[in-house]
């Protein structure tokens, strides 16, 4: 019951030695943080591998006060213990590769969804725009940290910052074509990152609940043994919830719950396709 599969204990490892590397490198891990985690590619800080690279990597730290941070463990406690969980019982029975397979599938999954989201709020947002901007432009507006050093994004910093990046473009600002892009600026789309294997084990819960339908499972606070086909449904609802609602259930409001969707209709699709050709030419032996 308690055994611990060879792939599992190998991801396990790679995601400690990467959470353990941030709190050692650089201020409070940001240069990893930079390389490695998941960024919108429109962001100056974007590279093709951070579609692999962000499933594992987990935050390290936290602000504990104005000036001072603090480790954060929970994070990535959390998601190794829910791999082991439930991915040992998967492993057994898909296999070392099949797994591995499945696993980075769901994760890369709950990337591209996640990128095709915010893609979808970036174009909503700038077809309001009266001019045409050059991408390198956008881009460098992206970048511009409005912060007032609190936490909030202000117009008046916005401003201040937006101008010497307009000198050297032939263009004129509308109040709307300002309003629209200190909005694209507040999405947080040229900084925010995704990072964490959540999306990659959402897509084992699910492969969990599909070969194990029967098993009883409960959570510490609800201790109600509930069949694992009314389970897991039930917690990718509380996703699905949240991602519309913006209404943190169960977990801290920056969570991204459009990947955990993401990678439980990946994990989902897989476990279907497999399913459906395990007795005809196209299965995987």
């Amino acid at each position: 019951m308690f055994r611990l599969t060879d792939t599992i204990k190998h991801i396990i490892i790679i995601n400690f030695i990467a959470w353990i590397a941030t709190l050692f490198i650089g201020n409070y891990g940001e240069p990893l943080s930079s390389w490695f985690a998941l960024h919108f590619p429109l962001s100056k800080d974007f590279e093709f591998w951070q579609l692999f690279t962000h499933m594992f990597m987990h935050a390290s730290y936290v602000p504990s006060g104005v000036s001072s941070y603090s480790i954060y463990f929970p994070h990535i406690l959390g998601n190794m213990f829910m791999l082991w969980m439930f991915g040992c019982a998967v492993e057994d029975s898909l296999g070392r590769k099949k797994f591995l397979f499945f696993y980075i599938s769901a994760g890369l999954g709950a990337a591209l969804i996640t990128l095709g989201v915010d893609y979808v709020q970036y174009l909503s947002i700038v077809s309001n725009l009266t001019v045409d901007l050059d991408l390198n432009l956008i881009k460098e507006i992206l970048s511009i940290d409005a912060s007032n050093g609190r936490g909030f994004i202000t117009s008046d910093i916005f401003l201040k910052k937006l101008m010497p990046v307009m000198q050297g473009y032939d263009i004129n600002l509308s109040n709307q074509d300002f309003r629209t892009l200190f909005e694209l600026n507040a999405t947080g789309l040229g900084y925010k990152s995704m990072l964490g294997a959540s999306g990659a084990m959402t897509g084992v819960l699910v492969a969990f609940g599909m070969m194990f339908p029967e098993s009883r499972l409960m959570l510490i606070f609800f201790p109600v043994p509930i069949k694992a086909k009314y389970f897991i449904p039930a917690i990718i609802g509380l996703d699905l919830f949240s991602a519309l609602s913006g209404v943190s259930v169960f977990s801290p409001s920056n969570t991204a719950y459009v990947a955990h969707l993401g990678g439980a209709l990946t994990g989902f699709l897989i476990m279907w396709y497999w399913k459906r050709t395990q007795f005809n030419q196209n299965r995987w032996d």
